[in-house]
């Protein structure tokens, strides 16, 4: 198999043995102070809120809560061999955003499932996600989140690549046997759509921990998951057409409890050999 690098991000062999990467930050700590919240809309079985907050049937129209006005610590830190996990309850949608902007970095973090569910997904598919490049105002989609790029945290679907409220992206795919599902393909060619979902699945069985990481580098980023390559996205753009390269990073609560310990961040000014050699890339081909 013939393997490509794209010109435009100078990705070499030499740079690759040559290339910098910085110390890296932990983001957790016990009282989040990397971060501040959105809430969204409560649903309306969600108890014990403060009189007269609104809620709704479907948690995407009506009044957000809005900025840290986490009532019920739907975002907590609890403990866990003398290290800080953060407990996300999911009962009410929303988004733990990162204050500071990240750029040309690789993430890592852990994350794992928890038991309860909630209205309005209490029988679907455990669901979060790690959102990235997030600019512009909160709310910007279902009233919760910001307009970003999603590498998808739900149960079977780890890494799946959706663009939230204005961007776009292109992902080499191939349409699944059978279906109308395009799913990350580094054989096939480019494709600009909406939801794409990882390939392979390595997730590991309910409530064990799973080791998430993201690679971003100009406009292309890089789904890692337990160890394998299992998304590459090029040429993000905002809504507006320029590239996407930069933002914050938020972590989602929708409706499923999870589990996220161990968020570290560093500088990275080119992708390391260990993913370049998983993945196909446009440019010199």
């Amino acid at each position: 198999m013939k393997r490509y690098f794209t010109a435009t991000l100078v990705i070499g062999l030499s740079l690759v043995c040559t290339g910098f990467a910085g110390n890296w930050k932990t983001l957790f700590d016990q009282e989040l102070s990397n971060f501040e919240v959105w809430m969204g809309i409560p649903h309306d079985s969600v108890e014990g809120l403060p009189p007269g907050t609104p809620t709704s049937p479907d948690c995407h129209n009506g009044i957000p809560m809005g900025l840290n006005n986490d009532v019920k610590n739907v975002f907590s830190i609890i403990e866990e061999n003398g290290e800080p996990v953060l407990h996300v309850s999911g009962e009410i949608y929303g988004g733990l955003t990162t204050l500071e902007s990240f750029e040309n970095y690789h993430l890592q973090i852990m994350v794992k499932w928890g038991d309860k569910q909630w209205a309005p997904r209490e029988n679907t598919l455990r669901d979060s996600g790690i959102l990235y490049h997030c600019h512009g105002e909160h709310g910007a989609f279902w009233k919760v989140w910001k307009s970003c790029l999603e590498c998808q945290v739900q149960e079977s679907d780890l890494g799946d690549f959706i663009p939230l409220a204005g961007p776009r992206a292109e992902v080499r795919t191939a349409v699944v046997e059978g279906t109308k599902r395009r799913r990350y393909d580094a054989e096939s060619e480019e494709y600009t759509g909406g939801y794409i979902s990882a390939w392979p699945e390595m997730d590991k069985p309910h409530g064990e921990w799973n080791l998430m990481e993201i690679y971003a580098l100009g406009d292309t980023s890089v789904h890692v998951v337990n160890g394998k390559v299992v998304m590459v996205v090029e040429n993000a753009r905002r809504a507006d057409g320029k590239p996407l390269t930069k933002g914050q990073i938020q972590l989602q609560s929708e409706a499923a409890e999870c589990f996220y310990k161990g968020m570290r961040i560093r500088s990275i000014d080119v992708l390391p050999m260990e993913i370049t050699k998983q993945i196909r890339l446009k440019g010199t081909e």
